[in-house]
């Protein structure tokens, strides 16, 4: 009797996860054949040239000899009541260390969250476009994301309306990344009002991707929301990954606010499962406190003159350049979300298009449609190149969508 392959979750045919999936794999195959990629589907800092700050990078390098054996399953105290008082500085007061869970990663927290929080069938109101963890995490858990949209017309903002329309009694949690992946979008004051509001009549739980909160542009605010949720049961999440550009040190964390009485069933579940999987990685939470509590570093990347903003500006000079291409300025984040005419392109494939520049142009970038929306005219690019290489990579970028465009007109008079 011949062998089968051993099968896998069905959960999984539901999942995606392009910003590392089959186009890069395929980048990969072309690496190996001597090709140079160009690769702007993941907002890796290390990668690009860009450093942890000094004083965490020593502030690591000097604990590594107390980091040798588990810490509590929530963290090293230090390190949470750090985060602890960042929250409580930000106004949400009812943060203390007891209420942090540090782990590997958020990508690691977000899974932990929902595992505690979600029964087989519940449901989680995710933006779309998202970042696409957030639907596979849902789904990994037995929940249901349900997108409630955030369109370029809108500047990538959500209707509070439109998503109050999509809550239904299986209904948990709402998610909200901000400043937002994949668009840059930051949500202003009022609409976070509007979104506790929305979560106080329904009883829900707010689930605050925060990650980017200091990566800002052109004067743009970052709210944060457990100042605004009050009583309502918030978790913030947060990291070094991004704003201290240090990935690989795996380090993220959440901050649980709300009312002690609906928020102490949470925070039972979220010790259990903490201490199953034992710890979080220990030299990298020694950086936590020096990140939080030491110079800033971001913003002078972020002003003008400064790469981030340079990067950003060259992504927004090539758009206004372009035949085909629109964008609403990122206002926060490390990524750009521009969106091809389809007056001038009609039956534009995202993915079709992505891989076409891949195999062409050598530039890798992730399709639109992998951050689970349903039009195909979009896709995401990192800011983090050099300013000189947005310009040339949006050059190839033309190129591949001047021959993109003359293929469909070439068969629409064939037709």
């Amino acid at each position: 009797m011949p062998h089968r392959p051993v099968s896998t979750s069905s959960r999984l045919a539901e999942v995606r996860y392009e910003i590392r999936g089959t186009l890069s794999h395929r980048a990969r195959d072309l690496e190996a054949e001597g090709r140079r990629i160009v690769r702007l589907n993941i907002g890796n800092p290390g990668a690009f040239g860009f450093e942890a700050p000094k004083h965490i990078r020593e502030s690591v390098t000097r604990s590594l000899p107390n980091s040798e054996a588990y810490c509590q399953q929530q963290g090293l105290p230090m390190a949470r009541e750090a985060i602890a008082a960042q929250q409580r500085m930000r106004g949400s007061l009812s943060v203390d260390a007891e209420r942090v869970f540090i782990g590997n990663g958020v990508s690691e927290l977000i899974d932990l969250a929902l595992r505690a929080l979600l029964e087989a069938g519940d449901e989680v109101l995710v933006p779309a476009p998202d970042y696409p963890l957030w639907t596979a995490a849902t789904i990994l858990n037995g929940g249901k994301a349900v997108h409630y949209p955030c369109p370029a017309g809108r500047g990538h903002l959500p209707d509070v309306e439109e998503m109050a329309a999509l809550i239904t009694p299986r209904t948990r949690a709402i998610v909200l990344i901000n400043p937002n992946n994949p668009t840059g979008a930051t949500y202003p004051r009022e609409l976070l009002g509007a979104i506790v509001a929305l979560a106080e009549r329904h009883q829900l739980v707010l689930l605050a991707d925060e990650i980017y909160d200091g990566i800002l542009y052109d004067g743009a605010r970052f709210e944060p929301l457990a100042a605004l949720a009050g009583d309502v049961p918030c978790l913030s999440f947060g990291g070094l990954s991004k704003v201290h550009r240090a990935c690989g040190y795996r380090v993220g964390w959440f901050s649980v606010s709300g009312s002690r009485a609906r928020v102490v069933d949470m925070l039972h579940a979220f010790d259990l499962l903490a201490a199953l999987r034992l710890c979080g990685n220990v030299p990298g939470q020694w950086a936590i406190e020096p990140a939080l509590q030491g110079a800033d570093t971001i913003s002078a990347l972020t002003a003008p003159g400064g790469r981030l903003h340079d990067s950003r500006r060259a992504v927004l000079e090539a758009v206004e350049r372009s035949r085909f291409l629109r964008v609403v300025a990122p206002a926060g984040a490390l990524y750009a979300f521009p969106g091809v005419d389809t007056a001038l392109i009609p039956d534009f494939d995202d993915e079709a298009f992505a891989l076409h520049l891949l195999e062409t142009e050598d530039v890798l970038i992730v399709p639109g449609s992998s951050f689970n929306v349903r039009y195909r005219n979009h896709f995401r690019i990192t800011l983090l190149p050099r300013a000189e290489v947005i310009a040339d990579v949006f050059g190839r970028i033309e190129r591949a969508l001047v021959r993109t465009a003359e293929v469909r007109s070439t068969a629409r008079q064939v037709a």
